[in-house]
C-alpha cells in the first residue's frame, strides 16, 4: 500500500502505469503443515498394517472384513501418494501436537489413531528385542555348558544365576560378571565367559559383540586373549558364510587399536532354522567361526559339539 500511494496518479489504474502492474504480496499455497505431516504418516502406516493383516489372514479372502481392509489399505496408499506429490513430509514419531491436531475433530481422530498404531509398533519392536536378548542368554549358557564338558576344565567360580518369574526386556535371568570362570588344569589357562560386560574394553566395544571369552595363560603371563562372540537372532536363516567373512573383515579393521589387549578371533552363534551349519573365515592373523544351531534336539547336540571344538582350538592355541 505504501508503494501504491507513492505512485503518480489519482486512481489505482493511473498509479499502475502503462504496464498495469502493482507491487503486492504473493502468497504461495503450502500443504506441508504439521497436521498434514501426521496425516501422511498415518496413511503410510495404516497401509502397511492393512497389508500385513491381509497377509496374515489369507483364509478370510472372501469375507466382508477382508474386502473392507483391502479397500481401506488401497485408499490409504493412494492418499499417501497424493500427499507425497504435494511435497508433504512424514511426521516424526515424537512430534508435539499443535492446536489443529488437538482441537480439530477430524485431525484429532487421525492423530489419536496414528498414536495407537505407533504404540503397536513399539510392542512389536520390544518383542523382537526380547527374542534377541533371550537368544543371547541361551548362547551364553551353551558356551558355559560346552566348556564345562572339556576333560580338564574345572569350574572355579560361577556367578549365581537368578531366574526371574517374568522376563525383563527379554532377559529371563540375572547374573554377575563374569558368568563363569574355568581353570584348565593341564594347560594352565583360565577361561572366563563374559556376557554384556559393563566395561568391555575398546576392542570388544568396536566388535559390537555382547559376549566374549577371556583366556589367560597363568604360566606365561602376558596380555589375556579375548574372543568375540556374536549372537545374531533372525526369524529367517542368515547367510552364515557372508556373516563370518564380514565379521572377520571387522576384526582386521580394528587390529590397529589393539595396543593393550588381544582380540583376533571370533565366533558367531545364530539360529539354524532346521539346518545345522558351520563355516570359517580365516585371514593372516584373524579368524571367525560360524555355528548355526537349534535350541533343542539333534541340532542343539551338534551345536554344542561345534562350540566345544571351537573352544578347544582357541584354548590350546599358541598365545600371540
Amino acid at each position: 500500500m505504501r508503494w501504491l500511494v507513492r505512485q503518480p496518479g489519482r486512481t489505482i489504474a493511473e498509479r499502475a502505469g502503462t504496464s498495469q502492474r502493482i507491487l503486492a504480496t504473493v502468497r504461495r499455497e503450502n500443504f506441508d503443515t504439521p497436521e498434514n505431516r501426521v496425516l501422511h504418516a498415518y496413511t503410510t502406516l495404516a497401509f502397511q498394517v492393512a497389508r500385513e493383516w491381509m497377509q496374515e489372514h489369507p483364509r478370510a479372502r472372501h469375507s466382508r472384513r477382508y474386502a473392507q481392509v483391502n479397500h481401506f489399505g488401497r485408499f490409504c496408499k493412494t492418499f499417501a501418494q497424493m500427499l507425497a506429490d504435494l511435497e508433504v513430509s512424514v511426521a516424526d514419531a515424537g512430534i508435539v501436537p499443535n492446536y489443529v491436531l488437538m482441537q480439530d475433530p477430524s485431525y484429532n481422530s487421525i492423530y489419536e489413531a496414528w498414536r495407537r498404531l505407533l504404540e503397536e509398533d513399539r510392542v512389536l519392536d520390544d518383542l523382537w528385542a526380547w527374542q534377541a536378548e533371550t537368544w543371547t542368554d541361551f548362547s551364553v549358557l551353551s558356551v558355559v555348558l560346552a566348556l564345562s564338558e572339556l576333560e580338564e576344565a574345572e569350574l572355579i567360580a560361577q556367578s549365581p544365576i537368578v531366574w526371574r518369574s517374568e522376563a525383563s526386556l527379554g532377559r529371563w535371568f540375572e547374573q554377575d560378571r563374569p558368568i563363569a570362570v574355568f581353570w584348565l588344569k593341564n594347560t594352565g589357562r583360565i577361561v572366563e565367559v563374559q556376557s554384556r560386560p559393563e566395561a568391555p574394553g575398546r576392542m570388544l566395544a568396536l566388535t559390537r559383540a555382547h559376549v566374549s571369552l577371556r583366556i589367560s595363560d597363568i604360566d606365561r603371563g602376558g596380555m589375556p586373549r579375548r574372543v568375540a562372540v556374536w549372537t545374531p537372532h533372525t526369524m529367517a536363516r542368515i547367510d552364515l558364510n557372508d556373516a563370518v567373512v564380514r565379521a572377520n573383515e571387522r576384526l582386521v579393521e580394528i587390529q590397529p587399536f589393539g595396543q593393550t589387549e588381544v582380540l583376533r578371533n571370533g565366533l558367531i552363534l545364530t539360529p539354524s532354522h532346521g539346518q545345522f551349519e558351520t563355516c570359517l573365515s580365516r585371514k593372516a592373523s584373524t579368524r571367525v567361526d560360524g555355528i548355526a544351531l537349534e535350541a533343542s534336539g539333534e541340532g542343539l547336540r551338534q551345536g554344542l559339539d561345534a562350540i566345544r571344538a571351537f573352544a578347544r582350538s582357541e584354548i590350546y592355541a599358541t598365545t600371540p
